[in-house]
């Protein structure tokens, strides 16, 4: 792994990558930019490589494990969903204003409170692979005041669902491609591809007035 993406490999396969890990995955609700999801993947390949070293017959050198791992990105996702929906549930009048201006935002609140007054959550877990969707999903149901009942069981398996999608696209296209440059970049154009048509979906859902 170290010779096939370079100074990389010294990073993944490091104990600190869980840490890293779960730290971009806990912030990227608050700055999407944050490649979470590229350091998820580039540390799932790594694992790919140390499995396959050992097949082969040789001691691997300490990589990622990809359940502790998956576990790590889940439980990062659904904190940092919980630290949005609390700050937005005391946003109080002026978050309420903002949201009104916002024709997405209010968008946004119309499917999701119809989603979770019927008792479908599929909306959360289809904007948990959109680009910002975890945002705005967490920002508008703590905007509601939606129950976190309702809101935490959807948070927690959209969080396991990208994290273990994110995971496997790293270690089998590591499997199947080898640790290299191309494998990672495989693997992430298919999670990009995922964003993109869970965007697709997601603007498609009906209003809650339209469905009503």
């Amino acid at each position: 792994m170290v010779e096939s993406l370079g100074s990389v490999g010294a990073l993944v396969s490091s104990p600190w990558i869980y840490a890293l890990v779960a730290v971009s995955v806990l912030l990227d609700i608050f700055l999407p930019v944050l490649p979470s999801g590229v350091l998820v993947i580039t540390a799932a390949t790594a694992a790919a490589a140390g499995s396959g070293a050992a097949a082969a017959g040789r001691v691997p050198e300490n990589v990622p494990d990809i359940l502790i791992l998956t576990l790590c990105a889940t439980t990062a996702s659904v904190l940092g969903d919980l630290a949005v929906f609390r700050l937005a549930w005391r946003g109080g009048p002026r978050l309420d204003r903002a949201i009104a201006r916002s024709r997405r935002l209010t968008t946004a609140q119309e499917r999701l409170g119809g989603a979770l007054a019927r008792g479908g959550g599929a909306l959360v877990v289809l904007a948990r692979f959109a680009p910002a969707g975890r945002s705005i999903v967490s920002l508008v149901a703590g905007a509601a005041h939606r129950r976190i009942r309702d809101f935490l069981p959807w948070s927690a398996l959209a969080g396991l669902a990208w994290a273990a999608y994110s995971v496997a696209l790293g270690y089998f296209g590591g499997q199947w491609l080898g640790a290299t440059w191309l494998a990672a970049g495989v693997s992430m154009a298919a999670l990009f591809g995922a964003g993109a048509g869970a965007a697709f979906l997601v603007r498609r859902q009906p209003r809650a007035s339209e469905a009503a």
